[in-house]
């Protein structure tokens, strides 16, 4: 039987591409999140593309103990689990902070790590070839920038747990990697913190020269994965080379064939 990989906020994204990118190493792979349809899709466009695979959708809401807990008892067995699910939302500063927004969240990058890991950690620990616990986390977990305390204190919580996951599971055969992506452009992250404007969104990659896309991730993600089981990357900082920092982005294009030299 094929090893299983579960991703959570597997529909779009990070976790699509990761899924992709599993099934083409042969992974059996499980999408979970929220919405059905995204879901469906990128299960669907695994099975067309990986045939020697299985992928299947399951709705999963990582911040509801309960409905993960039922998607642990459909999924079953599980090798590889990939914490993606979380996301930022608003840009304000600190005085002008929602609570509502800091608490969703907490509750999606912190708390759903909390939930699905507990869920599953008895499937990796029953794993032939040993578990493996991947949590995208963001250079935000280790960094912090005006208007983004809400976004940075829930990733410094997600690294906070890979941290203290990592010290709890020693001297048991699973890995607990933590991926930190700095400026990925997907369809979705800062258009869900910008609640749907365009222009705000847009206007965070504007004119950055090629800054990193999903795939990017989700081939880190699979090579953390392939290494051999005894060998764990702790923690792996990924950004485009137009971004040396949070705050210090060049948004100028770059001269990547030495046209402009003399």
């Amino acid at each position: 039987m094929a090893p299983v990989a579960l991703i959570t906020g597997g529909g779009t994204g990070i976790g699509a591409a990761t899924a992709h990118r599993l099934a083409q190493d042969g992974f059996d792979v499980v999408v979970a999140g929220r919405r059905p349809e995204p879901l469906d899709a990128t299960a669907t466009a695994i099975r067309s593309a990986y045939p020697q695979v299985s992928a299947r959708a399951v709705v999963m809401d990582v911040t509801d103990a309960a409905s993960v807990a039922a998607a642990a008892e459909v999924i079953g067995g599980c090798d590889v689990l990939v914490n993606n699910a979380g996301g930022a939302i608003g840009a304000e500063r600190v005085e002008a902070g929602k609570p509502d927004e800091w608490r969703a969240m907490y509750e999606s990058n912190v708390i759903g790590v909390l939930h699905v890991t507990s869920a599953f950690l008895p499937a990796l620990r029953r794993s032939p070839t040993g578990g493996t616990i991947v949590v995208v986390s963001s250079i935000a977990g280790l960094l912090v920038y005006e208007g983004g305390a809400g976004y940075t204190a829930a990733k410094h919580g997600s690294t906070a747990v890979a941290e203290t996951l990592r010290l709890e599971l020693a001297g048991e055969p699973i890995r607990v990697v933590e991926i930190d992506p700095g400026m990925v452009w997907t369809d979705g992250f800062s258009l869900t913190r910008f609640h749907g404007d365009q222009a705000k969104a847009d206007a965070v990659y504007a004119g950055v020269d090629r800054p990193l896309v999903a795939e990017d991730i989700a081939e880190c993600i699979a090579f953390c994965v392939r290494l051999p089981q005894h060998v764990n990357i702790d923690r792996l900082v990924v950004k485009p080379v137009a971004q040396a920092a949070p705050h210090k982005v060049v948004r100028a294009p770059i001269d990547w064939d030495h046209s402009g030299r003399a």
